[in-house]
């Protein structure tokens, strides 16, 4: 598995070679220079999006898979707002990554790795063994905890050697990070774009109190 550390590694020069780890994580963006994603080459990846398109109300979560407020907001908070808002047709939400460190995006590309019908499961199953899979903070196990993950979402070991061993996959990651957290000038996770406004981490009362606001506008 150590095979895929190298041929990521721009991605994690960029991101200040993952000096964060899930005990240290405050949830605050560091400021990391991303000079690569800035080439006009690299293409972000698209949007991952759940819900209704035409929906009237768009949530955006911008979140990191080593920030532990993030991970409680998905075991807490998520399965009421799908419930209430995102299977009810009333809102599309989308879920944007946050690099802090290496394992964040080593996360995300298995996240995506499984394709868009397999993207939000393997979401659920990231966040909700965050513990488990980061562990001590050994890259190898990590990397490994990640590939079983991947595994149990029906991804074969070549599927995911393919698929992380890309390097221009990585940097497409890290552009539409990049991009997008520069546009809606988000400095910590988890952050929510709702309605086009900007809210940091709240309670469930709150969020709804937020989206039913712009319902109602």
């Amino acid at each position: 598995m150590n095979r895929f550390i190298p041929m990521i590694a721009a991605a994690l020069i960029a991101l200040g070679g993952g000096a964060y780890f899930m005990s240290q994580n405050s949830g605050t963006v560091p400021g990391v220079s991303l000079a690569m994603a800035e080439d006009a080459a690299v293409e972000p990846v698209k949007d991952m999006v759940m819900g209704d398109e035409n929906a009237p109300v768009t949530v955006i979560e911008y979140a990191s898979y080593t920030c532990p407020h993030c991970a409680n907001w998905h075991e807490n908070i998520f399965d009421k707002l799908k419930a209430d808002y995102i299977d009810t047709g009333k809102v599309k939400f989308i879920h944007r990554e946050v690099f802090f460190d290496r394992f964040g995006l080593w996360a995300g590309m298995i996240a995506r790795c499984g394709g868009d019908m397999r993207y939000f499961g393997l979401n659920d199953m990231i966040y909700s063994t965050q513990k488990e899979w980061i562990g001590e903070g050994d890259p190898t196990l990590i990397l490994e905890n990640l590939r079983k993950i991947g595994r149990k979402a029906g991804m074969s070991n070549e599927e995911m050697d393919s698929c992380m061993g890309d390097e221009k996959f990585a940097q497409s990651l890290v552009a539409a990070y990049q991009t997008n957290a520069a546009a809606d000038e988000i400095n910590s996770t988890p952050s929510f774009i709702i309605g086009g406004e900007k809210f940091s981490n709240m309670s469930y009362k709150d969020f709804a109190a937020a989206i039913d606001a712009k319902l109602a506008q």
